[in-house]
């Protein structure tokens, strides 16, 4: 990471693809395409052909969206130079199904890459490009947009179709309601102590060329200017060199398959057939009950950041400060885990302790410090489900061979891998330790596979009556990867300075 200069420039959203900012929500119809590159020249004339939603805001709003995305062999594929490829992050270059990587984001043995449908070997996708319409206009977009030169161009890997499940995910749980808000007007101060949990992030944690929240630029491909490249800006922080991550990012795609019926049947075996208790038992794994409301009561002051949707703030407005031992939201919950909401000093310090604690002083309690501040690892959630609904508690007679598959296309945007999804997944998801915990790992997305220092993985613990507290063991596996890939979203600047490269 490089030093910031004092250079400063607003946003241009018309450089920016639509999915960072909006997500497309309200495109209810929504498809993924996973293809290589057979014809280059082809491949560069329909990028140039096909009209990328960019962030601006519309009225009306657009009713249908294509973005594209690309993997390192992608860009290669394309004719993009080595020396530019070879310099975008480690973590995309080499990709997902690295070994060491691998073994870190736990996807070994049921989640191994040699077991996916797609993303490995020559199932590797050189481009995600991806189509959002209302359900009932999507299929004759993808037509009229693939055009004549599609079948020359590409050759598809895989077509991702998704469901319409109204905003709740496969376990019936209601989804998205919490999302970082990007500082898109580049007002936050990130030198000061974040003394307060806030859901307003740095711009430069979702778009390359800009301040992250160390206040820091990440590091991404800067090129010398010649002719080919003069439609792309300037970096900030080197102003004589081309930007080619600029109004760019990261996307992380993981197709994520969820075993619903086993997940419902497992809570109510352990409530001992009670649905009642049952969901109480689900809501404790999820953090959150079905309808969305937060186990932890929500919060007397406004969180910076949390929108004015009543519904936003009903369901969002809350820490866990309140909640030190767990009682009311176990530790080990998804939602505790996927986002602590803490602060840079834990406790939220007032006054004197405040000041104290600002020094390096002051008490330290059991929890202290065992996690790095959330604002550091925020991710954009933009994935969509797939599959058809299957109710909690329904009961069917189809064998799990024959059933339906189901699940979450997952796909999260953040403008450094490592430090973002990365440690996510490893440090708080996978890690049998977090929060002081031991021999647990995420109820929802932990493989239950045994790791060095932890031969069991599949237990939760969580507060019962007179603070007593209860342990469940034996936890299956509910979810399991079946796909994935990093991919670079770039600008629309970029995109089109790739697809104009002369052909190698």
């Amino acid at each position: 990471m490089g030093c910031p200069s004092m250079t400063t420039t607003e946003i241009d959203y018309s450089d920016v693809q639509g999915l960072v900012r909006f997500g497309y929500g309200k495109m209810r119809g929504a498809s993924y395409a996973l293809v290589r590159v057979r014809n280059q020249m082809a491949a560069k004339s329909w990028l140039r052909d096909t009209k990328f939603n960019d962030a601006r805001i519309q009225s009306p709003p657009p009713s249908t969206a294509i973005q594209v995305a690309f993997t390192a062999d992608g860009l290669a594929a394309l004719g993009v130079s080595p020396a530019i490829v070879n310099n975008f992050s480690p973590e995309f270059f080499t990709g997902m199904t690295e070994p060491n990587r691998a073994r870190r984001l736990g996807d070994i043995e049921s989640n191994a890459a040699s077991k996916w449908v797609w993303g490995y070997a020559n199932k590797t996708p050189h481009l995600l490009i991806m189509f959002f319409a209302k359900p009932a206009q999507l299929s004759s977009f993808i037509a009229n947009s693939k055009g004549k030169t599609w079948a020359e161009a590409f050759d598809e890997v895989r077509w991702l179709g998704t469901a319409d499940l109204d905003g709740v995910e496969p376990f019936g749980f209601t989804d998205g309601i919490s999302q970082p808000e990007i500082d898109w007007n580049r007002e936050r101060d990130v030198t000061r102590p974040q003394i307060e949990y806030t859901n307003l992030v740095a711009l430069g944690e979702f778009l390359l060329g800009y301040p992250n929240e160390y206040n820091k630029y990440t590091n991404r491909p800067l090129i010398d200017p010649d002719p080919l490249n003069r439609g792309l800006l300037y970096a900030e922080d080197a102003p004589e060199k081309k930007d080619v991550g600029r109004n760019g990012t990261y996307l992380v795609m993981r197709q994520l398959q969820q075993d619903v019926g086993g997940f419902w049947e497992f809570v109510k075996e352990q409530s001992g057939g009670d649905e009642g208790r049952a969901e109480k038992l689900a809501a404790a794994f999820v953090g959150r009950t079905r309808q969305g409301s937060p186990l932890v009561r929500s919060q007397e002051n406004p969180i910076q950041g949390v929108g004015s949707d009543p519904d936003d703030i009903c369901l969002n407005q809350f820490t866990f400060a309140k909640d030190p031992a767990g009682a009311l939201c176990p530790f080990g919950a998804h939602v505790h885990r996927a986002n602590p909401r803490n602060p840079d000093y834990p406790g939220r310090p007032t006054g004197l302790d405040k000041l104290i604690t600002m020094l390096g002083f002051g008490p330290r309690g059991f929890r202290d410090d065992l996690m790095s501040p959330v604002r550091f690892h925020r991710i954009l959630r933009r994935g969509r489900e797939y599959g058809p609904e299957l109710l909690p508690f329904e009961t069917h007679d189809l064998k799990p061979a024959q059933d339906s598959e189901r699940g979450l296309h997952f796909i999260c945007i953040n403008a450094n891998i490592s430090r973002q999804f990365e440690f996510l997944q490893n440090a708080w998801i996978a890690n049998s330790k977090f929060s002081g915990l031991t021999g647990e790992s995420d109820p929802l997305l932990g493989n239950r596979e045994s790791i060095p220092g932890c031969p069991v993985t599949g237990g939760f613990t969580m507060a019962g009556d007179n603070a007593l507290r209860r342990r469940v063991s034996g936890l299956p596996q509910f979810v399991t990867v079946r796909g994935g890939a990093y991919f670079f979203l770039p600008g629309l600047r970029v995109l089109r300075y790739f697809a104009a490269i002369p052909n190698s």
